[in-house]
């Protein structure tokens, strides 16, 4: 099949590399030119997946056009902040019959959107009723190792989603699908915030005790979340649930986790991200996430925390004395 992925930072050059070795032809846009030139030449991505070499069968270019004309599957792996932007300028070269994939995990800031409400507003009805939505504990590097890991994806669309699990999967990469679009987007766009939390307090050196309890919390606060959005409760016991959460606030790998460690030590925000040549999704989203359970009415206190450190300046070792000095309650609650 012929296969658009939109987004040559670490994530899309990974899927890239793993469609291209199952065989599959790949276009992959670059917003840079001269990365674009870059990869093409060398075939490595030396800005943002240094050490793999991409088949020839992955062709890179800057043309958004080029990249997405007459594909089967456009696959969307730009920062979610850029998706309104990148895919709706792509929308008017896809096919009819093109099944668009999102790979990005966030939440709009401003509207509050998840990207199937993005895709709604920027695509012709039929591509936003089959679009298909990927998650799930898989860090870009060990794709590109061919490390053994699995994913889910969801869409409203049982083909599409079916036709996806198929063209992607591989004896490494193991693709499961879903129903609930809502709870797979949530878990995954959320738990990128509970990771920056969770790093936090291992910056701070609290320890194993602390980093567990607030992986399980989290879990119950994204979980109250997505069901008040019209999530499946039981999506968050799985891949883009409890999975990702793990594999985020544990790996050290996962540039959230590296965001809250670097301000459990004392650093500042600016510095932090100064510093990084990748998108740390969960800075932007702790800010919509707060929104987002105070309008729906919500408790948050994870969420509302890290805003108050992101974005108020809370110290982190307050946060986290704020969250212990809570009034006790029930566990499920």
């Amino acid at each position: 099949m012929n296969i658009g992925v939109v987004g040559a930072g670490s994530y899309g050059t990974a899927l890239a590399k793993l469609l291209a070795d199952k065989g599959h032809a790949v276009s992959m846009w670059c917003r840079s030119p001269e990365l674009a030139a870059a990869i093409g030449d060398t075939r490595e991505n030396a800005a943002y997946l240094p050490g793999f070499k991409l088949p020839e069968t992955v062709q890179v270019t800057a043309d958004l056009a080029a990249a997405v004309s007459g594909k089967g599957i456009v696959l969307g792996v730009t920062p979610s902040h850029a998706a309104r932007d990148v895919l709706g300028r792509a929308a008017e070269h896809l096919h009819p019959s093109t099944i668009v994939v999102n790979a990005s995990k966030g939440l709009e800031q401003g509207t509050m959107d998840r990207v199937d409400q993005i895709y709604t507003e920027i695509f012709p009805a039929p591509i936003a009723a089959r679009a298909c939505f990927l998650s799930g504990p898989t860090f870009a590097k060990e794709l590109a190792m061919r490390c053994p890991s699995a994913i889910v994806i969801a869409s409203r669309d049982h083909g599409a989603a079916d036709a996806v699990q198929h063209e992607f999967s591989t004896d490494r990469f193991r693709v499961y699908t879903s129903e609930d679009v809502i709870g797979v987007q949530v878990g995954g766009a959320l738990k990128n915030v509970v990771a920056i939390a969770a790093g936090m307090s291992d910056g701070l050196s609290y320890g194993l005790n602390a980093r567990a309890a607030l992986i399980t919390r989290g879990l119950a606060e994204i979980s109250r979340i997505g069901v008040k959005l019209g999530a499946d409760p039981l999506t968050f016991a799985g891949l883009s649930g409890m999975g990702d959460l793990v594999l985020t606030c544990s790996g050290e790998l996962s540039r959230n986790r590296q965001v809250g460690l670097a301000l459990g030590r004392g650093e500042k925000l600016d510095d932090i991200i100064g510093r990084m040549n990748m998108v740390a999704e969960g800075v932007k989203t702790a800010k919509v996430a707060y929104e987002v359970s105070k309008k729906i009415g919500v408790s948050a206190p994870i969420s509302a925390l890290m805003h108050g450190v992101l974005y108020e300046g809370l110290p982190a070792n307050e946060a986290v004395q704020q969250l212990m000095g809570r009034a006790l309650k029930k566990e499920r609650g």
